[in-house]
């Protein structure tokens, strides 16, 4: 008896790209894609109701960045498989995604993209890297560690909203945003929001798209 296919949800702001991506998994017998979503709130949402074994993710995504919505997919359903596609070889990008529990980080530029084996690899458990990103893996060095909300939180800050706008957007109050501004500095010991906002950027906390 044939062993059941194995289920993919693709995340990509861009149809087009999705749409390449769908065609070379599904032209593999052994995988099946259950469906897209555009953001990282969509892929949330999707993980949830589709329940893949992998989700194959842009890094860039507007509103909530890969890594946040790897967190989220992965808090409420941990054996969910991240497979997290980006421009930026950037250790610190990687750290961010291999923090939030992504199983692969692949290199979206490259023109000979291994997409069906890195699928495979971390259905089955294995981590995937690109091997263009050295030893990151490996580095000892860690980034300051903030949590789910903090960086969604900080996401907002980046995109220029005010703690009252922040409050509406999650539902929370302005009180309890001006905490998690006031331990997202301390963590990341920042004094000012010009600072933050530059550090979040450059050390891909979060996503400009």
């Amino acid at each position: 008896m044939p062993e059941s296919p194995i289920t993919v949800l693709l995340v990509d702001d861009h149809s087009l790209v999705r749409r390449g991506f769908r065609r070379m998994l599904e032209d593999e017998p052994d995988i099946r894609v259950l469906g897209e979503a555009s953001d990282g709130h969509e892929a949330v949402e999707a993980a949830a109701a589709l329940k893949p074994q992998v989700v194959v993710m842009d890094f860039a995504l507007p509103s909530m960045n890969g890594a946040v919505a790897a967190r989220r997919i992965r808090e409420a359903q941990p054996h969910i498989a991240i497979l997290i596609l980006s421009m930026h070889a950037e250790a610190s990008y990687v750290r961010t995604c291999l923090d939030a529990g992504v199983r692969g980080y692949l290199l979206k530029n490259a023109m000979d993209l291994e997409l069906v084996a890195a699928v495979r690899k971390v259905a089955a458990g294995e981590q995937v890297l690109d091997a263009r990103l050295g030893m990151i893996a490996n580095d000892s060095s860690k980034s300051p560690s903030l949590s789910t909300r903090e960086l969604e939180v900080l996401q907002l800050i980046v995109h220029g909203k005010s703690n009252k706008e922040i409050a509406m957007v999650l539902g929370l109050s302005a009180n309890t945003i001006a905490v998690h501004r006031a331990n997202i500095m301390q963590t990341l010991a920042i004094h000012n929001t010009a600072e933050l906002v530059v550090y979040a950027i450059r050390t891909g906390l979060v996503s400009i798209a």
